[in-house]
């Protein structure tokens, strides 16, 4: 399979044209979706084909031009069903796009459908009412995970070369550790989102790229990493830095399972711990690391704020009977206690937030914090989500991904890299954890291990045979 950069370069020199590449992505999408179920809400196909018969007839539009992509279904797309996964938006049929959309749309990108997600998003499981479930395609009774889980798999099967994504809870690194791609949450406010009601106090998502490289992920988010003035935590564009032959002075510090407080499957952390070591022999120093706060704090903290936001945005839908009884028993949750909490508590939890920020950025033991990207392997996909985590009962639909926290809660950049394949041969992934603002050197990290690994290239002898291009 080509990665984006590949295949673009071939399309600037006409080695391929944007008709043979839609045509084959078409063949590779009706070779693998119906099996796994990553794409939905499809263009027409001959609408599909005359925007490549454009982009073949006309002077690249931008740096994507002539690569198809489908869009993450919590993002507007004009003129595509966008659902979010709810029956409340089964019909709904946006006039514009959203900011993301739109620059990517100028970049060239040949849109053709929607990849699936869990309703609003919520729970790292990519199932909902409107589309079903989309399952892994390493072993199609497993979870994809989520929110982008449509995403990963279209970009573990050939499916799409790149895609977007968006995390607030790990939705693109989880995601992408189960489908052994990469997947990257920028610093908050380096993707800026839609400048639409509050800019200032919901800080706990952002969208980004995923891939089944570290160059293409560069690739968009070159194209949707700049700043837009009409919000207030907007940084700098975005700039990659160039390839590192090693990682010599690189410090990582090893979390772990946190001596023991996330439950975890021992083969996770096996596996690594081998990644940790080919960071080793790139030259890196590893070491044990404890985070500079009670990791229950973090929890605490997290579950407060995102309940807040959660229910500021979907108050108005729980507070209508008949969109109400539309809401999944999660999402009601959500916003029963966002609704329940009084201001101190909210700013409680921010002072908490804002402690483990400023505890994070004075230590000066560690650049780099890893942590696995999950804590489990895929589980069956007929399930909601995991009720037990190594014998350990799960007290919220989300308990069992604790694990990203560590970031999400103050916007720090993460990457999810491959770390290999598990007994079962399902894939894992690590999180490599910088300081706010440091995207481009996680990124040329990230690079530097790509080369020396390459797992996005490795399948499973069963899978092998079906992927294509």
């Amino acid at each position: 399979m080509k990665d984006a950069t590949n295949l673009i370069a071939e399309l600037r020199s006409k080695k391929l044209s944007a008709q043979d590449l839609m045509r084959k992505t078409l063949a590779n999408i009706d070779a693998w979706n119906p099996s796994v179920n990553g794409i939905v809400g499809m263009r027409p196909v001959e609408d599909i084909m005359a925007d490549a018969k454009i982009a073949d007839e006309t002077p690249p539009k931008g740096p994507l031009h002539g690569l198809p992509i489908a869009i993450k279904d919590l993002a507007e797309t004009k003129g595509i069903r966008t659902t979010f996964g709810s029956p409340i938006w089964a019909d709904n049929v946006p006039t514009a796009n959203c900011l993301m959309v739109q620059r990517i749309v100028d970049a060239g990108a040949i849109i053709i459908g929607k990849t699936n997600t869990p309703e609003y998003g919520l729970g790292s499981h990519s199932y909902n009412p409107v589309y079903g479930v989309t399952r892994n395609p390493y072993d199609t009774s497993v979870s994809a995970g989520g929110s982008s889980g449509g995403a990963a798999v279209a970009l573990a099967t050939g499916m799409l070369a790149l895609a977007d994504g968006s995390d607030m809870m790990g939705s693109l690194r989880n995601p992408a550790a189960w489908n052994n791609v990469y997947g990257f949450r920028p610093s908050y406010g380096l993707v800026p989102d839609d400048p639409v009601g509050d800019s200032f106090l919901h800080q706990l998502a952002t969208n980004g790229p995923m891939a089944r490289s570290i160059r293409d992920l560069t690739l968009l988010l070159q194209v949707i990493g700049t700043p837009d003035a009409r919000l207030p935590h907007s940084m700098a564009p975005f700039e990659p830095l160039p390839d590192a032959p090693d990682l010599k002075g690189l410090r990582i510090g090893w979390v772990g399972d946190w001596g023991g407080y996330y439950p975890m499957d021992a083969e996770v952390l096996t596996l690594c711990e081998s990644g940790l070591e080919q960071m080793r022999a790139l030259g890196a120093t590893v070491k044990p690391f404890t985070p500079p706060i009670a990791p229950e704090q973090l929890w605490h903290a997290w579950i407060t704020l995102r309940s807040w936001a959660i229910a500021a945005k979907m108050a108005p839908l729980y507070h209508d009977p008949k969109t109400r009884e539309m809401l999944k028993p999660e999402m009601i949750w959500e916003v029963e206690r966002g609704l329940s909490m009084s201001a101190i508590e909210v700013h409680e939890a921010s002072v908490i937030r804002s402690q483990w920020f400023t505890a994070f950025a004075a230590q000066a033991e560690v650049d780099i914090m890893a942590l696995p990207s999950a804590q489990i392997f895929p589980f069956n996909a007929d399930l909601p989500w995991p009720k037990t985590v190594m014998g350990r009962d799960m007290d919220t639909y989300h308990r069992w991904m604790e694990v990203v926290v560590p970031a999400s809660l103050t916007g720090l950049p993460a990457l999810n890299v491959p770390v290999g394949f598990g007994a079962a041969g399902l894939p894992m992934g690590m999180q490599l954890i910088g300081q706010r603002g440091t995207d481009a050197r996680v990124l040329q990290i990230g690079q530097t291990y790509h080369d020396a690994t390459e797992w996005p290239r490795q399948r499973p002898p069963k899978n092998e045979a079906k992927i294509k291009g």
